[in-house]
């Protein structure tokens, strides 16, 4: 009978949307290869102490306020460079029409369109709630919280690209390292990001969310990033 070992598995792929690691900054007047000298004088004493850890992706404090303060890493270090707003709004833009389109379809097939108010019945803007939370309008509500929760909430988790984010060259990281979301960050993300939407705050909670990525410093993070601890940046590979 042989004895021999099989070999040893292959390391995996490196993954292409985990950080990069920077390389530390050297202390002023002195050269990034420089290290101190062992105590005791040459060749005796203790090891030179190993260098320091890369910062991790974003560096220092996720929600600093950027810019590090003096000898501290930069809080950007490492991180792809952030999705500008208005190739964000694209993307969203892209992802309501592709849920949404469908849901209006399914709507006039079935009749159900709670968001069309008759005038000459003497209904009125507030009538859009009521038809939201009965009879067949509660049906539709639910099926649109389904649809676009787990829409967001799939493709987040699958690679941290919607079809409009992979058209627009985004995706959604971890702030801490960079990766692709895990199911429950995505899950707690696509979830800030429309139950207010669709259950109350029609036009309300988006203006919030706008406001909010605007804001924000120094990640452009909205309510629901903040929730998730994600980013959105540019898509390097």
């Amino acid at each position: 009978m042989s004895t021999d070992q099989p070999p040893p598995a292959e390391p995996p792929e490196e993954d292409p949307f985990l950080k990069k690691p920077q390389e530390p900054t050297p202390p002023s007047g002195g050269s990034p290869y420089d290290s101190p000298p062992p105590p005791g004088g040459p060749g005796g004493g203790y090891p030179p102490p190993p260098p320091p850890s890369p910062p991790p992706y974003g560096g220092g404090d996720p929600y600093g306020s950027g810019g590090g303060g003096h000898g501290m890493p930069d809080p950007l270090a490492g991180m792809p460079p952030l999705a500008d707003f208005g190739r964000r709004l694209a993307a969203r833009i892209i992802d309501v029409l592709i849920v949404a389109v469908p849901l209006f379809l399914i709507q006039l097939a079935f009749g159900t369109n709670r968001y069309m108010v008759e005038t000459d019945r003497g209904e009125d803007v507030s009538e859009v709630i009521s038809k939201s939370y009965s009879g067949s309008g509660l049906v539709m509500t639910l099926i649109s919280i389904v649809a676009y929760v787990g829409y967001d909430w799939w493709f987040t988790r699958k690679s941290g690209q919607t079809v409009g984010k992979k058209a627009l060259s985004l995706r959604v990281a971890m702030l801490n390292d960079g990766s692709v979301p895990s199911s429950n960050a995505a899950l707690s993300r696509a979830a800030v990001l429309w139950l207010p939407t669709l259950i109350c705050c029609f036009c309300l909670w988006p203006i919030a969310l706008v406001v909010s990525i605007l804001v924000d410093k120094p990640y452009k993070q909205g309510l629901h990033d903040k929730v998730a601890k994600t980013v959105v940046v540019q898509a390097t590979t």
